[in-house]
């Protein structure tokens, strides 16, 4: 599913790399970002910059470090299929359990979108969320 992320070169420089939502394929159609559009009465700028979300990976315990720790995601990727990326990024083992941890306090829903937990949780223009081989908190 997401084949080739690691081979991809940063969609943006400053955000980090993009994590395809459809895999090798779709990271391949790049479309051109519209300037931002931002009005006196609102700051939220137009286009796809609003799509996607700064993830920063952070590893705890034993967990094997990312050398990539900020991500670009699209909001409507799940936690399942975040920790499905992880797993095959740092190649473990399908029976290996990997948990994601929010504020280092408890599990997302593997169903729960991503967006959402930016809209509640996220903070400086990102979402911190730690990763980790063994329950580690909640």
């Amino acid at each position: 599913m997401l084949e080739g992320a690691e081979e991809q070169a940063p969609v943006s420089p400053p955000v980090g790399v993009e994590i395809p939502e459809g895999g090798a394929a779709a990271a391949a159609v790049l479309e051109p970002v519209p300037a931002l559009a931002v009005s006196p009465v609102s700051e939220e700028p137009a286009g796809d910059a609003k799509k996607k979300i700064d993830v920063l990976l952070k590893a705890v315990g034993d967990t094997p470090i990312m050398k990539t720790k900020k991500w670009t995601v699209e909001r409507t990727r799940t936690i399942q299929g975040l920790i499905d990326f992880i797993k095959k990024f740092l190649k473990l083992m399908a029976s290996e359990q990997l948990f994601i941890y929010v504020n280092q306090s408890f599990a997302p829903s593997p169903d729960q979108e991503v967006g959402t937990l930016y809209e509640c949780f996220g903070s400086d223009g990102k979402l911190v969320l730690h990763y980790c081989k063994s329950q580690a908190w909640g």
